[in-house]
């Protein structure tokens, strides 16, 4: 079995860093890499048939196949320049992708296992204006129907896993935070390896650290940049949680005025608290109440269906649902199909 690992000191473990949002452009790539493939398909099934549609409603599927999945494709290795990052801005992501060297374009274009042979690859290999353009429109379109109706279910696996990792810093030390980052994963002081990647490779992080960043669409296994001298990057899959696609229209009132009389001000605060993702000790320390109260409180909201609850080993995750977010009126839910929720599909190539 092909095998990352990823080799710490602890100046690497002192200088690692979790992303505090989602990043667009990785959101970007794992999603088309959902596209490309039935694995995982059961996770992704209610977004394959949503985002086909929606992507076909458009008039982009002609697009995405001659532009996109040609230049992130399903395969051993795709351009490191589609994943400047750490970017939470679609705009700046895409102004410093179409910013990247020309020579540096052609260089990783020309590792892809796929030859290029002209075509509006070759001209994007060549650095024309013209196909850069092109490029950064692709991305655009891609994002705005694919992935940015579905920011509040992305938002919301980020923020548990940041919740959950900063509680196990901590609770345990650094070396928590890359403690559970996939299935094939193992933590093994001073290395962290990655069981099933595409080929063996050993990384030394010499004192850099390494980013962090949790993805949505990411599946099963973490992926790193090809190219040992950029800035040390891993993205691993953010536990995700299925939305509840019957919650209503939100209300522009202010959530305190409008639910501290229906809930209670200590119950709307655990509540409001949990919006973030939260552990039972998080809630208990914003919402300034003991540990037994909180436990009290997310029980209630639980049965309510306004929070769920999910243990990991000896913590306890509490993030809103869709019925919740639209309680507090932060987040509109999506009026499409739920992500995950079940179906079949065919893969858009």
């Amino acid at each position: 079995m092909r095998t990352l690992r990823i080799h710490f000191t602890a100046e690497d473990l002192s200088r690692t860093r979790l992303a505090v949002q989602s990043d667009p452009l990785w959101e970007i790539v794992c999603s088309l890499h959902r596209l490309q493939t039935r694995a995982g398909h059961a996770g992704y099934a209610g977004w394959h048939r949503q985002v086909r549609r929606d992507l076909q409603r458009a008039g982009l599927v002609a697009l995405i196949r001659e532009r996109l999945l040609p230049i992130a494709p399903l395969d051993r290795y795709f351009p490191d320049f589609l994943t400047p990052g750490p970017v939470t801005d679609l705009g700046e992501g895409i102004d410093r992708v179409l910013g990247t060297p020309a020579r540096r374009i052609r260089t990783e274009l020309g590792r892809m296992a796929a030859p290029i042979n002209g075509g509006w690859l070759g001209d994007l290999a060549a650095g024309r204006l013209a196909a850069l353009h092109g490029l950064g429109d692709a991305l655009r379109a891609y994002f705005r129907v694919a992935v940015a109706p579905y920011r509040a279910q992305i938002g919301a696996a980020v923020s548990g896993e940041r919740a959950l990792r900063g509680a196990r810093v901590l609770d345990t030390g650094a070396g928590q935070i890359l403690d559970d980052l996939g299935p094939d994963v193992r933590w093994d002081p001073p290395v962290l390896s990655v069981h099933g990647y595409p080929e063996d490779r050993e990384m030394h992080l010499d004192g850099r650290g390494i980013a962090l960043t949790p993805s949505y669409f990411c599946w099963h296994a973490p992926i790193a940049l090809a190219d040992p001298e950029l800035p040390p990057t891993l993205v691993y899959p953010a536990r995700r949680q299925r939305p509840d696609p019957t919650a209503g229209p939100a209300s522009p009132a202010d959530p305190e005025r409008r639910l501290g009389p229906l809930l209670g001000h200590t119950r709307l605060a655990v509540l409001r608290a949990a919006a973030s993702g939260a552990t039972t000790g998080e809630l208990s320390r914003r919402a300034g109440i003991s540990p037994a109260t909180t436990s009290h409180h997310t029980t209630i909201l639980r049965e309510a269906g306004l929070i769920t609850s999910q243990r990991h080993g000896n913590l306890v995750l509490h993030r809103l649902t869709a019925m919740g977010e639209t309680l507090l009126g932060d987040i509109p839910p999506h009026p499409g199909a739920p992500l995950g929720s079940g179906g079949d599909t065919r893969d858009i190539r």
